[in-house]
């Protein structure tokens, strides 16, 4: 692996990448960061051998950049970096919400920018990284892209005009998932275990119900009938579900979630503007 990927704004995302790349056989060597704070490049220096270095080197020096900083904070980080970038340098944007055009609008001309939404099981080596091209983005930046993130979990391309719904189920699914844990831990308290033991219950049962759902290959429903007997305690518990209107509040939150996405996507193309145009 010859190629140099700089991660800028080296975050919990950004840091959880940096080591995946390592473990996966990267050298550190090939790897450059950037950092808000001087204390914490010289962390990631610290704990990964990797080189910490400004914006504008990054954009000089490296094959691929990984843009890792907040949405709200893409804008200005566009204003400091465009003028080092390279019509060729890949740039792999990983703020939620923000559409490849964006990028493409401020950078030179014909310049590559890949899209992914990572989740934070990155953390754990157990994300899903959904990935899409931009209108100059071919099958080797696709390819490159998925060598990066690969040691972090799974990837999967999507059109971008997909990414909205991918970022409401994947980028927020885990929320929902420790959602629905937390209610079901107060609910075993109230059923009268201690909150230890109710938390190791379902933990265990949302480990086995993915990894059934991951092997299988059978449709959620069929799995769910396999434990739902007739006249049974699953049954009536699902009723309640029902009755509540679970499902359909589950629709309506990955809905919300999918506006939002596409409100943080026109969000800052007007701040972002003005700020480039102050530079001028």
């Amino acid at each position: 692996m010859t190629q140099k990927v700089a991660v800028l704004g080296a975050g919990k995302i950004g840091e959880a990448l940096l080591s995946g790349m390592i473990r996966a056989g990267w050298s550190p060597g090939d790897l450059l960061v950037t950092a808000r704070r001087q204390e914490r490049a010289e962390e990631l220096r610290h704990r990964y051998g990797v080189e910490p270095v400004s914006n504008g080197d990054a954009a000089k020096r490296a094959d691929t950049l990984i843009l890792t900083v907040k949405p709200q904070d893409m804008g200005t980080l566009l204003v400091d970096l465009a003028p080092h970038v390279p019509a060729d340098r890949l740039v792999v944007s990983a703020a939620a919400g923000i559409p490849t055009g964006f990028f493409e609008e401020r950078l030179p001309e014909g310049a590559p920018v890949v899209r992914v939404m990572p989740n934070t099981p990155v953390l754990v080596d157990e994300g899903m990284c959904v990935i899409s091209a931009g209108k100059h983005a071919v099958e080797e930046h696709l390819a490159r892209t998925e060598e990066i993130f690969k040691p972090v979990g799974k990837t999967l391309r999507v059109p971008e005009a997909q990414q909205d719904a991918a970022t409401a189920l994947s980028g927020s699914g885990p929320a929902y998932f420790y959602f629905l844990v937390e209610a079901m831990t107060d609910a075993g308290i109230l059923l009268g275990l201690p909150r230890e033991k109710a938390h190791d219950l379902i933990v265990q049962a949302a480990i086995g119900a993915a990894v059934m759902l991951r092997d299988s290959g059978e449709h959620p429903v069929k799995l769910r009938e396999a434990v739902t007997s007739p006249a049974g305690t699953t049954i009536n518990a699902i009723r309640e579900l029902e009755n509540h209107g679970v499902r359909a509040a589950l629709i309506a939150a990955i809905e919300a979630a999918r506006d939002r996405s596409r409100e943080l996507g026109t969000g800052p193309a007007p701040d972002a503007k003005r700020a480039q145009g102050s530079r001028r």
